[in-house]
Order: C-alpha cells, then structure tokens, then sequence
C-alpha cells in the first residue's frame, strides 16, 4: 500500500531538545513526507544547539524539511553581524551565546552557520501560508516587511482578512493548538512548562511533547 505523503508541521522549539525528540518519535516523518518548521528554534531553553543537531540530522532522513526564520535567528544573526545584543540578551539569547561559546569565542559549526542564513521568510503551498508571527493585513506575503513576518502579533490576531489561503502560524504562545477560520496557531509554550506540538495538516492530528522539568 502506498504510504500518505504528509504535510506536517512544528511549532515553536526554543531550545528543548528533549521535547523536539520526543515529538520527532512520536510523529515518525519518512521521506515521504513533507514537515515545515515555524522558526523560534533557540533562545530560552537548555539546548538550542542540540535543536539545530538534532533538525540537521532529521533533514538528512527526511529531505523535504522547510526550516522557516523566527524572530530569534533573525535577533542571532543581527548579533554575529555586531548588531543589537541589547535586544537579544532581553529576549533570552544568552542561553545560545553560551553554547556556541568556546575558547572567549563565538564559534558556530559551518552547518549551523548554513543552517540560520537559509531560513526562509514564509512559506507557501496551494492551501497554505506558514509564517512564523503572521501577516500585516491586506498585503500578501511578498509585500510584507521582515519585521511583520517575525514579530507582528495583534494587528494580525485581531484581524479577519483573508489571504484566501489559511496561515499556520507560531510566534504567539497558546495554552492549546488554536484552529480557527483560516488560522492555525501552534506555539503552546513549550519553553514555559508548556507542549511542543506538531500537526498532520491533512488529518488535523495533534502529537504534544514537554520538556522534562529542569532544576
């Protein structure tokens, strides 16, 4: 029998390691599926460098893996290219600094490095729009600024335009996976004692996943 290609998706990781193999067990993505990534992947949580090992890994089994940019690479890159470290110390990027540090050094791994300047602003399919914080309402997606993509939240929730196409989004914490009219949130906290949680897209099957409690 021909196995179902999937399109799957995953919300916001913030370095829980632990979590994301968790969810990556219990979903069990094959080559044959596709699985796109909402962004926030470090920043906050115990092991924002192992989430990228472990989604580096995943990829070299699953080939069809969409990694999309979060606020929170886009703050790291700022940083490496000697901007804003204000903004990113206060928005929990220490955690990251520091497991990238080494010898007094901000060393990142070439993978990693290609890893964070490949993200992809959006990414769209006949049905679907995934962004990682939303979308300014009645422009599309390629009229949209960075800074809407990555950080917009009210001017989005709030609002009832139709982009014809429903928005999988991230970004917003949630208590639960939120399916609305043409609106699919899926951050529910995982790095603040909530579930990481992916979606089958096809079947609106949910699969949640915690991090273990940390001293």
């Amino acid at each position: 029998m021909k196995k179902r290609r999937r399109l799957l998706t995953v919300g916001d990781i913030h370095g829980c390691r632990c979590a994301l193999q968790t969810l990556l067990n219990k979903m069990s993505p094959n080559r044959h599926d596709k699985i796109v990534f909402l962004g926030d992947y470090i920043d906050r949580g115990p092991d924002p460098r192992g989430v990228i090992d472990t989604l580096l890994a995943l990829q070299r089994k699953v080939p069809r893996c969409i990694f999309l940019m979060g606020n929170h690479e886009r703050m790291l890159l700022d940083v490496l290219a000697g901007r804003n470290l204000p903004l990113y110390l206060a928005n929990g990027g220490l955690a990251t600094l520091l497991a990238y540090m080494g010898e007094g050094l901000l060393r990142l791994p070439s993978s990693h490095w290609r890893f964070f300047t490949n993200l992809r602003p959006y990414y769209a399919t006949t049905r679907y729009i995934f962004v990682h914080a939303g979308l300014r309402p009645g422009l599309s997606p390629a009229e949209q600024t960075e800074e809407d993509l990555l950080w917009i939240r009210d001017a989005f929730l709030a609002s009832g335009f139709d982009w014809g196409k429903t928005i999988v989004f991230g970004h917003t914490p949630l208590r639960t996976p939120y399916f609305g009219p043409r609106r699919i949130g899926l951050d529910t906290g995982a790095v603040y004692g909530g579930a990481l949680t992916g979606c089958d897209l096809g079947t609106r099957r949910i699969w949640q996943a915690r991090e273990p409690d940390r001293p």
